[in-house]
Parts: C-alpha cells; structure tokens; sequence
C-alpha cells in the first residue's frame, strides 16, 4: 500500500481534482452504517409450493436439458410430480415474481413435462438403515402415500391399508381421468411400493381390521381416510339427489350412470366441477346451481373456465329448497339469494330473498356441496388387549403413537397440501419413535425484490389442450405436455429470485472497487465499503441485503 501524498505548499498541489495515489491508507469502510451481505434468499414460487419443491433449481436444471436430474430432484420433496403437474392448483405460479413483469412462469406445465419425459427411469433406491419399527398408514390418497414414502426412505417399514381395490383413494376414486390419466398415478404408486412400502388393498379398518389391533401390531399408525363423506342439502326430497362423490366414484370404476339430459349439479367446489364435466362427457346438459357468485366459488379458478368453456350452464344466486318427483321427472324448487355480511369463511353470506322462488326442472340432481371426513371408526376411547386405554383426544392420540392428517384432519383441501401434511407426518412420527421431539422450521428471507432492468418480456409457453369439441366426445385427457423445446424456454424464463447466478453486477457497479471475484465467489472488504447500497440495487435476484452495522 502506497503512503499517503503530503504537499509542502500550495503551488506543488494539482490544479484540479485528480488522482496521483491510490486511497488505500484511507480505510472509508468505517463511514458505513449499512453493511451489504449476501445471502442467498427462498423464492417465493418454492416459499408458496405445498410440498416445499426447490422450483428455481429444478427450472435451471430443465433450461440446461437435463431432465433427469429435474425428476430426481422432485422426488426429493414430492413422491408424485406427475400427479402434481395435472392436478395441483399450482399456488407456485400464483407467487411468482414473474408475473409483476409479463406472466408467471408455467411451473405446472414444467412439473408435468419433467414427469413425463422421465416417465421410465427408476428411483435410485440406495442401502439405508432397515429399521424394526413397522408404521400402518390407514388410506392411500395423497397424504397416505407422501408419508409412506418418506418413512419408507429412512428404512422404516410401512404398510398402507386401503379399503378400495386399488391404492390411489381420492386421487383414483375422485378425480376424473380426464385430469388425472390413470396410467401416471399408477406408475408413480409404483415407484412408492419399490422403496419397500406394502399396499393391502380391500381392506377398511373398522370393519375387515380394528384400529386397535393395527395399534398393537404396529409401533405407529397414521390416519389418513381423506373426506369422503358428502355434506346433506337439509331439504325436503333430498333422497332423489345422487351425491357427486358417489358419481364420481361410480364413473371412475367404469360403472354406466344414466343421467338423462339433464343434470342439476349443486354446489360450487371442485366436485361440482368434476361432477359437471364428467356429466357432459356422458352426453347430458350440465348445469350448476350456486347459492354465491362466481367470485366466491370455493374450485380453482382454472377448473371453472373448464367447465364453462366445455358448455356448462351456471345459475348464480339460487339455492335448492324442496325436490319432488313428478312424472319420472325431478322438480327442484330454488330461491334467489342475495350476498350479506362475511360469514366466518371471509366470503359474503347468502340470505335469501322472500318471495322468490322458481322452478328447475331435471331428469338428475347431483349434491356436492361438499365432502367431511368420516371417522365412525375412531371410537372416543380405544383399549388394547393389555387393557392399555385412551382417548380420542389429538394430543393424547399423538402420545401413544396415532397420528391423524391430510383431509381426515383438515376437511377437504388439495393434493399438495395433504401430501405436505403427510410429509409433515412422517416427520412426526420420526421423532415419536426415536424419542425426539419434532425439529423446528427453519425460515429463509423471503425474495420478493427483483431488479426487473436486467430482464427482457419473454411470452408465457401455452399449454396445449384438446378442442372443445373433442374433450367432450370422452375422457382423454384434455391437456397435453409441452414440448422439450418449450420446457427449456420457458424454465430459462425464471428470474432464479434470491439465488445467486455470478452476474457480476455487483463487483462492476461498486463505486469504492470493494467487491472482489475469487473463483466464482464475491467478497466484500468491508474495510473500504461505504455501504452505499449500489451493489444491492442493482443486484437482479435480491441476493444482497443491506443490514445496519452494529456499533
């Protein structure tokens, strides 16, 4: 370092301002009261996926072409990616930073490709710990399998009990294959039993097996039944109405359901949907009766279009009052309603309106008004053979090694939040068995800041879908995979929030030359950083942070 210049005088200083020295004797980094760091941030797309998908990895990976190192890494946090990419409500999207600048990136369609594109490859199952504990789970839906599949990976053994003829519950029984090809949840089921997981089919505990004897064969049990019971209307006639599960689940199984013509589908969630595009696909008028507006339909947002572009009929602000049989015929009495106060859902609640009945008429009425769980089975005290007894409570169930979760314990929500609580389960039960108590989250800084000057508009990929008029005709599935082509552009379309990508941003902009590049890596020389908060500016990803400087 060079000693500082001294002048004797005035006539041996420079004219004008002008550097003769390097100011390395003058260490400005205590001027600071803001130090930048770096710190690599959670995307918001990974921040709002259920099931804790490391998004902008796996959508770097696909804009490089290597497609089978996407799929691996899915499988890390998700045993069901090709179930995932069809019929997830992708909240991933909603969240990304993407859409403040032209579109979200189409993450689903992404997932979708990724599974597809891997649909042979094999899991690497690598040799683990075969542990003597033995965990019954007790039903197959989304929840029952993401935990199985996490305890089957750390060596525990698992057998899932299952009181349909096919491991898949809702994801099998509920959805229509339209949406979910049976041939993807049957692979990906597969790929669970590989890492060792037993699946007894036909089998319903309560009645072919009492939970208290799975509690004693096994150190762990995890209900996991889902919501299959349909909620009643509460009106006179009600005993004309074919719940919507039901029909689902009669169609499902390849059962022949005589609709007639007409269809009234009651309800708004994403049963009323399925109900009413599996009705079309049957070659009968579908029309949805809600007592809400369109605005406050509980189904996703995409299944509504759906269903509305296929050709259903929807009739908003109307509710089922009385359904009476009349010459082989349904007459469904209805009343206007108007939208009130918020009731305890955050929505508008629906009065009705004196005076304001009307008549549909019908040849089917299908009620889904939604789905609780049905837990007959889970007495309020359960005793072992030993005389062991407890009760239903959750902690007290929690205790003695039951475990309840997915809709069984929330009510009916979506695929990826029951796999996350399944996921969470298996956790759970971990911990119980090796005396632990559950390890606590840990929370990233959020990304929500992109510098969007360094990014140029790129459209969103369009995900190709069947014509309309072709959907109908049969329940092929209406959507198809994107292109390998248009997987890597629109993966290269991520902005990588909070991940680092060496941009060199920061080490070109710092007026003080304090940032260095040493093998790919940036460090800052706090002796001479002002803290002038450039380099975080101009940071595109969010990557560094100013903090104050601690006195």
């Amino acid at each position: 370092m060079k000693k500082p210049i001294v002048f004797t005088s005035e006539h041996e200083m420079p004219p004008m301002a002008v550097s003769l020295a390097d100011m390395g004797h003058n260490r400005t980094g205590s001027w600071r009261y803001l130090r930048p760091v770096y710190s690599e941030k959670l995307a918001p797309c990974k921040n709002a996926c259920p099931v804790g998908n490391d998004i902008p990895r796996i959508l770097s990976l696909v804009s490089q072409g290597r497609y089978e190192d996407a799929w691996r890494l899915f499988r890390e946090t998700s045993p069901l990616p090709g179930v995932c990419g069809r019929v997830c409500y992708h909240p991933c999207e909603s969240f990304c930073n993407r859409k403040d600048f032209d579109e979200a990136l189409s993450i689903a369609a992404i997932e979708r490709f990724v599974a597809d594109a891997c649909f042979d490859l094999e899991d690497r199952i690598p040799e683990r710990p075969k542990r003597s504990e033995k965990i019954a789970i007790v039903g197959s839906g989304p929840a029952g399998l993401a935990c199985a599949y996490f305890l089957a990976k750390d060596g525990y053994a698992v057998t899932v009990f299952e009181g349909a003829s096919q491991p898949g519950g809702m994801l099998r029984l509920g959805i229509p294959p339209y949406r979910l090809p049976r041939a993807v949840l049957d692979r990906e089921i597969e790929l669970i039993a590989r890492w060792g997981v037993e699946f007894r089919t036909n089998t319903r505990v309560g009645q072919d097996i009492s939970l208290e004897k799975l509690w004693e064969q096994h150190n762990a049990v995890f209900i996991a039944t889902g919501a299959h019971q349909s909620r009643a209307l509460n009106i006179p006639g009600e005993e004309f109405a074919l719940t919507g599960l039901e029909f689902l689940k009669a169609v499902n199984a390849g059962k022949t359901i005589a609709l007639g013509k007409r269809v009234l589908i009651i309800g708004g969630g994403n049963t009323a949907m399925d109900c009413a595009r599996t009705a079309l696909r049957l070659g009968a008028h579908p029309i949805v009766v809600y007592r809400r507006t369109r605005e406050e339909m509980p189904a996703i947002a995409e299944e509504i279009e759906e269903a509305e572009h296929e050709g259903t009929q929807f009739e908003f602000l109307a509710a089922p009052v009385a359904i009476r049989k009349l010459n082989g015929k349904l007459e469904v009495q209805c009343i206007r309603m108007k939208l009130g106060e918020p009731d305890a859902s955050g929505r508008r609640r629906p009065v009705p309106i004196p005076s304001s009945d009307f008549i549909m008429y019908t040849d089917t009425v299908l009620k889904a008004v939604g789905e609780e769980p049905d837990l007959a089975f889970l007495s309020e005290h359960l005793e072992t053979s030993e005389g062991i007894v407890i009760e239903r409570a959750q902690g007290m169930l929690e205790r003695a090694g039951i475990f309840i979760g997915g809709d069984a314990q929330t009510g009916p929500s979506t695929v990826a939040q029951a796999m996350r609580s399944g996921k969470e389960v298996a956790q759970k039960i971990k911990s119980f068995l090796r005396g632990e108590r559950p390890p606590k989250a840990t929370t990233l800084e959020e990304a929500v800041r992109v510098n969007f000057n360094y990014f140029t508009h790129r459209p969103r990929v369009a995900t190709p879908q069947l014509a309309v008029s072709e959907r109908i005709l049969s329940f092929a599935e209406t959507k198809r995979a994107i292109s390998a082509e248009q997987a890597r552009v629109e993966a290269s379309r991520c902005f990588s929030c909070g991940v680092c990508n060496s941009c060199d941003n920061c080490w070109v902009f710092c007026p003080d030359a304090a940032i260095a590049r040493i093998n790919g890596h940036y460090e800052i020389n706090y002796d001479f950083c002002k803290g002038c908060g450039v380099c975080a500016e101009e940071c595109p990803r969010s990557v560094i942070s100013l903090v104050e400087e601690e006195l």
